[in-house]
C-alpha cells in the first residue's frame, strides 16, 4: 500500500533538511511519534537506526525500530519500518519558487497476515490522515523557529 503526500514549506532545503534530520525533535511536530532515539553510533547516513515510539489514538504503543536505506542530502532520505507496520518511508525535498516542496511516500504492509488487505484498506486513511497532521505540524514548526541562522 502506498500513501504519498506533498507540501510547500516556506524555507530553503537545506534548512528542511536539517529540521528533518534532527532526529529528537522530529516528534515535536509528528504527532503520532510520542519520542525518537538514536540506536546506533551514526546520526548521519545510511545505517542510521532510531527507535521510534509510536503513539495510536494519542496513547503511546509501540517502539518501531527503524534504519535509514538511503541518504541523499538535502534531497532525499528513506528509512525502512521494521515494526508492525513494514516497508519504506522516503522523504525528498526540492526547491521551489515558494521554498521547499516536502514529498512523503510511504510504501508500507501490515504485519497482519490474512486480514492484511482488509487492514489495509482501513489503515491507509488513518495514515494519509497522520501524515498530514505531521507535515502541517512540521510547517509550523519550520515557520515558528524562523529562520537557520549562520553565524
Amino acid at each position: 500500500m502506498q500513501v504519498s503526500r506533498a507540501i510547500i514549506l516556506p524555507a530553503m532545503k537545506e534548512e528542511v533538511w536539517a529540521v528533518l534530520m534532527d532526529w529528537e525533535r522530529q516528534a515535536d511536530w509528528m504527532r503520532d511519534a510520542d519520542g525518537v532515539r538514536v540506536v546506533s553510533r551514526e546520526r548521519a547516513g545510511v545505517g542510521v537506526r532510531l527507535a521510534v515510539r509510536t503513539r495510536l489514538f494519542g496513547i503511546p504503543a509501540f517502539t518501531e525500530p527503524m534504519e535509514v536505506t538511503l541518504w541523499d542530502p538535502p534531497a532525499t532520505m528513506t528509512i525502512r519500518h521494521a515494526g508492525p507496520v513494514a516497508g519504506t518511508g522516503t522523504w525528498t525535498l526540492e526547491p521551489v519558487e515558494a521554498g521547499t516542496r516536502f514529498t512523503w511516500t510511504e510504501d508500507v504492509e501490515l504485519a497482519v497476515p490474512m486480514v492484511g488487505a482488509i487492514a489495509a484498506r482501513l489503515y491507509r486513511p488513518m495514515l494519509g490522515r497522520s501524515m498530514d497532521g505531521a507535515m502541517q505540524g512540521l510547517r509550523r514548526y519550520i515557520i515558528a523557529r524562523g529562520p537557520l541562522r549562520h553565524d
